[in-house]
């Protein structure tokens, strides 16, 4: 059973591990559209779109999409409901339950796909990542702060158990995006994932009240093609190139990232146990960065794909 080179798998794991620690501006681009997590998201999907577009003209790789087959299409589109769905439950949690709630238990996404790897994909469950997986949940729950944890009204509840859906929609997410993406270019897939999660929310998007003011188009602008295409092509092309499970663990980056863009461009304080929190987290990360690929546990590696 042949696996992937060492430099490959560490290629893989940086580029992901930059796209989460962008999407730590996330926040900051949220707070400046002030409408629906539905529109958000929808105008996210579109404007990310569009650069897959533009990315797929560049490359001139529009014949992908004539010879993708009809079922890959359907289950590409299938994940970007998907991965609009997952979308408007994070966004819808932060707006109905304390963000300490909602960020908690939306990253225990990555536990998740160290759960369910082994019962949807060949590979076996890998343990070198119990204690990388421990070290990443204290770590967030010391940035969260438990003091922060209680949930005192039926509204925060909901928001909970949006936030909880969100961990669960993103493991399906990441296990059907390292399945679906063999032998499709990055941004095709991208296309095919983003115009599904369009088409799923356009039909609510019309009776919403849109953005209105130029602030508010800057931040969709920034959510779009910074923290979505750019993002996006970082975070498959790696995606492609190591274990689900194992890149779902660099994604900690992201909620350390965001402590520290809310620090630096929206005041935020930053206390000592942030600090501590955040260090377990990149030791985390770290530890995966260092693991070598196992044969005993890996499927059979995909060849250098082109079409990145």
């Amino acid at each position: 059973m042949s696996t992937k080179p060492r430099s490959e798998s560490l290629t893989g794991l940086l580029r992901i591990a930059l796209a989460a620690t962008t999407w730590g501006t996330i926040p900051v681009f949220v707070r400046m559209v002030h409408t629906s997590a539905v529109v958000i998201v929808f105008w996210r999907a579109v404007l990310a779109a569009l650069v897959a577009v533009a990315v797929l003209a560049f490359r001139r790789q529009f014949g992908a999409l004539r010879t993708l087959p009809a079922r890959r299409t359907a289950a590409v589109l299938g994940v970007g409901c998907l991965l609009g769905i997952n979308w408007v439950l994070y966004l819808g949690a932060l707006q109905l339950t304390k963000v300490a709630v909602a960020v908690l238990l939306a990253y225990c996404g990555p536990v998740f796909v160290a759960a369910l790897t082994p019962a949807l994909t060949r590979e076996r469950f890998d343990k070198r990542l119990l204690l990388p997986l421990a070290l990443a949940l204290t770590g967030i729950i010391a940035i969260v702060g438990p003091q922060e944890l209680s949930l005192s009204s039926g509204r925060e509840l909901l928001g909970a158990g949006m936030a909880l859906a969100s961990a669960l929609t993103y493991a399906g997410l990441v296990l059907s995006s390292k399945r679906l993406l063999t032998g499709v270019p990055v941004a095709a897939y991208m296309l095919g994932e983003y115009a599904g999660a369009a088409a799923l929310l356009l039909p609510v998007v019309l009776f919403l009240p849109g953005p209105a003011h130029a602030q508010e188009w800057a931040g969709l602008a920034a959510l779009g093609i910074l923290d979505t295409a750019v993002t996006g092509l970082l975070f498959l092309s790696g995606l492609r190139m190591v274990r689900a499970d194992h890149g779902a663990m660099l994604t900690y980056a992201e909620p350390v990232s965001a402590v520290i863009f809310s620090a630096l461009l929206l005041g935020e304080s930053v206390s000592l146990a942030t600090v501590a929190g955040s260090a377990l987290v990149i030791t985390g990360g770290v530890l995966v960065a260092r693991m070598r690929p196992q044969p005993s546990i890996e499927a059979a590696g995909l060849a250098p794909d082109e079409t990145s």
